[in-house]
């Protein structure tokens, strides 16, 4: 499924790179640099991080364990929350701007659930969610063979391959807007100027008719 996406992007020319958190030693906390604590003596989140800043779209993708996104996928979740306090050029926390999508697969329930519990959590740091931004295989309930597995049906199933091209799509030209249009505008959502006192338009509610 991944490379159904990779290909979609490759097609209008639009660089990807594919990285496996799992091959990471990502530490848990939500500081910048967890090696910098006494908790914890080596952290790669750093690298990860700067690859994730580098690129428009984001697409986030997952296994099914126990009706759950997996522990990797929380984790990286986590840990790119830890950089919501930082902000962009404009002043905007810094993942605005940016596309996030998922793509999830397994053998057991769970597609929908994990991609609410994903989308929300990137639209929640800054990122946009287009249309169709899921997509996902799990075959038949209960043990069986995984996506790429002899005769599991993934590879070949329309629903599926239908379902992760219209995501690609819809996050190139969702993408492709935020660029054109340079992004957000930067009114009513920049903190510094919620810190310094302006409110745009707040209405104070003990003076509401």
């Amino acid at each position: 499924m991944i490379s159904i996406a990779r290909d979609v992007f490759a097609s209008v020319g639009a660089a990807c790179e594919i990285l496996r958190p799992v091959d990471y030693d990502i530490a848990a906390g939500l500081g910048l640099d967890m090696s910098q604590t006494a908790e914890w003596t080596n952290d790669d989140w750093p690298e990860i991080q700067e690859k994730i800043d580098q690129c428009d779209i984001l697409l986030l993708c997952t296994s099914v364990w126990l009706g759950e996104k997996s522990s990797v996928c929380n984790r990286v979740l986590e840990r790119m929350y830890g950089y919501t306090h930082k902000v962009n050029a404009r002043g905007q926390y810094h993942d605005y701007g940016k596309v996030g999508a998922t793509v999830i697969s397994g053998n057991e329930d769970g597609i929908k659930h994990c991609a609410m519990n994903i989308l929300f959590s990137l639209s929640h740091i800054g990122y946009t969610i287009p249309p169709q931004a899921d997509a996902g295989w799990v075959g038949e309930a209960g043990p069986g063979p995984s996506y790429l597995d002899p005769g599991s049906g993934g590879p070949e199933n329309e629903f599926t391959n239908r379902n992760t091209t219209f995501l690609a799509w819809n996050c190139l030209h969702l993408a492709r807007m935020l660029k054109d249009t340079g992004g957000y505008p930067a009114h009513g959502n920049v903190p510094s100027r919620w810190d310094a006192g302006c409110h745009q338009d707040l209405q104070n509610p003990e003076h509401r008719a």
